[in-house]
């Protein structure tokens, strides 16, 4: 049986899924960002706790289409942003029609319409988390992480950080309490 879970954007969260459905005996063959895949099917007693439990720990069960399509969206979206060790240098409309089997029209006027923001600000919004991530860390410079993050250059980068943050990246650096924000928040 495939659940779907919302705001599990982490290895954190799959760690918290695996011990609640551990916890409930239940035996589960995937466990992966926003998707879980279990054995057993749920009785109407196993599916209201298991959505109490997760509720619990921040996560939600989806039932209906539209929400899980949302939500694969944005799982997709996380993974190649901050889970991906391959530089970004794809095209998002191309990969998420190739990987969601849907048009990718129907696919940004529905995540526009329940959302209320558009998929290239939200991917946007995510590489610039990514971004304050990669310069926090100081592993790269800030030309490296242009090109990591497929940037055209680092004044195309810099001008959609600042757009996002109100911040230069080299202000954003100096900071000495860097402000990032939750993926789930994003």
């Amino acid at each position: 049986m495939k659940l779907f879970i919302k705001y599990m954007v982490s290895n954190r969260c799959k760690i918290v899924v695996k011990e609640i459905l551990k916890e409930m005996n239940l035996h589960f063959v995937l466990v992966d960002l926003g998707e879980v895949e279990i054995m057993e099917n749920l009785t109407p007693e196993q599916y209201e706790l298991l959505k109490k439990e997760l509720l619990e720990s921040g996560l939600e069960l989806i039932d209906d289409k539209k929400s899980i399509l949302i939500e694969k969206i944005k799982t997709i979206i996380i993974q190649m942003v901050h889970h991906s060790d391959e530089d970004l240098k794809i095209n998002f409309s191309e990969y998420l029609s190739e990987k969601l089997h849907h048009n990718y029209n129907y696919i940004a006027n529905l995540f526009s319409e329940v959302q209320g923001v558009t998929i290239e600000h939200f991917i946007i919004n995510h590489k610039v988390e990514k971004i304050k991530e990669l310069m926090i860390y100081g592993e790269l410079t800030i030309t490296e992480i242009a090109y990591k993050m497929n940037y055209s250059s680092v004044a195309h980068l810099s001008t959609q950080f600042k757009k996002v943050t109100g911040l230069s990246p080299s202000h954003f650096k100096q900071l000495k309490h860097k402000r990032r924000n939750p993926l789930e928040e994003i």
